[in-house]
């Protein structure tokens, strides 16, 4: 044999084992990932595995911008291998308005609305990965005067709203400065919401408004024109609305109790910024709970195989589920959330006695519609909504 034949069968060799070795690291990457290091991206441990992601876009409710925009959701969605780019869109504009073609998966912030999408394809699939009841946002000197006037109570360490008692007090034309020195403003006493019209958190609201009258007056229920004539004062008068959430408490923490004494809130957005490094959330804060309150459902509705995937991802992966619990989202998995609350110091109520089930979409939406036509000026766009911000997990 000659020596050529040998240095060719030695290269030979050596491919063959390098090969094998290649095999091997692969094999012993996948049991890392999978038994070893579950939350470790398979790809930077396998040298076989591209680096490609599949690209998936949606368009979400404002309130959930900060969730995506997490550089921690994004490394956990590079893990599992998808890149996701959001805008994003009133909870209404995106049941009533928006292309859902552009997209592979949209999120509305309540069960109706997500619902509403759900029904415009077979094709399409909700999850329903995190929820958050609604509340109000206030300032101590707020919540004093309100006490006095027998409108708050303490229950668990929870301050209470009585909503059936206040709608009476903002029904009667009183401001704020007839009610003592605290906050002596002219404002009349009214809840700061968004634009009902394009916004879920002023549905919400209207949602609990509802309940309030119909259970008082269940003759109401079926006079669908008195119902609205006691429940327009409550938004038609409030001047400039943002049209989506991020607005209203945004305003609330830079702006302080002269410019926003009560709003309209998520729970998740108070507690999320209470867990924030850089918390705007001081002692003069308050988050009301409220008798009745409503649940938020936030639903993902996935237009194709890549959407409807990453709703699964965000209801049953844990790490995704304990990343929305630190953006203050109430996880379908309840221990997670009590965990990280409790690492917070933070003690939000687990269960919600008072919590009333949302109207239907077809009967909230005839609400809005009759609600919305006493407003004066036509809808405004939200900066988040005029120029949508594209977030990119990559």
């Amino acid at each position: 044999m000659s020596p050529g034949s040998n240095t060719k069968n030695n290269g030979r060799s050596k491919s063959v084992v390098l090969g094998v070795l290649l095999v091997v690291v692969a094999v012993v990457a996948v049991v890392l990932g999978r038994f070893v290091l579950p939350n470790t991206d398979l790809r930077s441990l396998n040298p076989l595995a591209g680096f490609s992601t599949t690209q998936v876009s949606g368009v979400v409710g404002s309130e959930k911008a900060g969730f995506f925009r997490d550089p921690d959701v994004e490394k956990r969605f590079r893990q599992l291998g998808y890149e996701v780019n959001v805008t994003t869109a009133g909870s209404r504009e995106i049941a009533e308005q928006t292309d859902l073609s552009q997209y592979d998966f949209a999120s509305p912030s309540s069960g109706p609305a997500t619902e509403k999408v759900e029904r415009q394809s077979s094709d399409y699939t909700a999850s329903y990965p995190f929820y958050s009841p609604m509340g109000v946002a206030t300032f101590e000197p707020i919540v004093e005067i309100l006490k006095r006037e027998g409108l708050v109570r303490e229950d668990n360490g929870m301050q209470v709203l009585d909503v059936a008692g206040f709608t009476e007090l903002a029904t009667s034309n009183t401001r704020w400065r007839d009610l003592g020195s605290e906050f002596p403003s002219p404002r009349t006493v009214q809840i700061s919401t968004t634009d009902i019209r394009t916004s879920n958190s002023a549905a919400m609201y209207l949602s609990i408004l509802y309940w309030v009258f119909t259970n008082e007056n269940p003759e109401l229920a079926s006079n669908n024109d008195e119902l609205v004539r006691q429940i327009t004062p409550f938004f038609a008068g409030q001047g400039y609305t943002a049209s989506s959430s991020a607005g209203p408490f945004a305003d609330y923490l830079s702006q302080g109790m002269g410019a926003a004494p009560m709003v309209m809130v998520y729970e998740a957005q108070f507690l999320g910024e209470q867990m924030s490094p850089n918390s705007r959330i001081d002692d003069s804060h308050v988050l009301l709970y409220l008798d009745p309150t409503v649940q938020a459902n936030h639903g993902v509705v996935g237009m194709n195989e890549a959407g409807s995937e990453v709703g699964r991802l965000l209801t049953e992966d844990a790490e995704l589920q304990e990343l929305a619990a630190r953006h203050g989202f109430r996880p379908s998995n309840s221990e997670i959330f009590s965990e990280v609350m409790s690492e917070h110091g933070l003690t939000p109520p687990v269960d919600y006695v008072a919590s009333v089930d949302l109207p239907s979409y077809d009967q909230l939406e005839l609400l809005i519609t009759e609600v919305g036509k006493a407003y004066t000026t036509p809808p405004r766009d939200d900066p988040e909504t005029t120029t949508p911000e594209t977030t990119e997990t990559n």
